[in-house]
């Protein structure tokens, strides 16, 4: 979308380009052993494989928390029966209109073979609740939105997991 702009009466007008994206969700789901479920995929933008929790877009019509579940469930092939809302951010405001939502998955557990777009190369991985600061601060995690959610989780202190 182009979008033509006056930010000040006294100044002149400035194009800018808004990248109209559908909403996105990022999902951490929880086994009941305190496992985190990540993914492991190439990222074309940085030319890396990146460590990430699953997560995707928000078909149309649907609901983020069904599309966070639907999204556990094809990438990981881990399901569970309720996503909980952690909260949910602007990706980059400057030029996108989506927003991204970070859900948590209490005691997911593996329901089968997992089901990726026929474009994704995913490998599943669990790393204990307990090492993800440290993945962070080591730079292993390095995704922003990922980032994200896990300060959303802390935000939201999650008690039950603080044992």
């Amino acid at each position: 979308m182009h979008d033509e702009y006056r930010l000040a009466p006294e100044r002149s007008t400035r194009d800018f380009i808004v990248l109209e994206v559908p909403d996105w969700v990022n999902v951490i789901a929880i086994t009941e052993d305190k496992q985190v479920v990540f993914v492991r995929q190439f990222r074309h933008g940085v030319r890396e494989v990146t460590l990430e929790v699953p997560g995707g877009m928000v078909d149309p019509g649907e609901d983020p928390a069904t599309a966070a579940l639907r999204e556990l469930r094809e990438e990981t092939g881990y399901a569970g029966t309720k996503a909980e809302l952690l909260g949910a951010v602007w990706p980059n405001p400057a030029f996108q209109n989506n927003l991204c939502h970070s859900f948590l998955v209490h005691d997911a557990v593996l329901a089968g073979e997992p089901q990726p777009d026929p474009s994704e190369r995913i490998e599943v991985v669990t790393y204990p609740l307990a090492d993800v600061p440290r993945l962070i601060a080591d730079g292993q995690i390095m995704h922003t939105l990922v980032i994200t959610a896990f300060s959303h989780f802390g935000i939201a202190g999650k008690s039950e997991y603080n044992q």
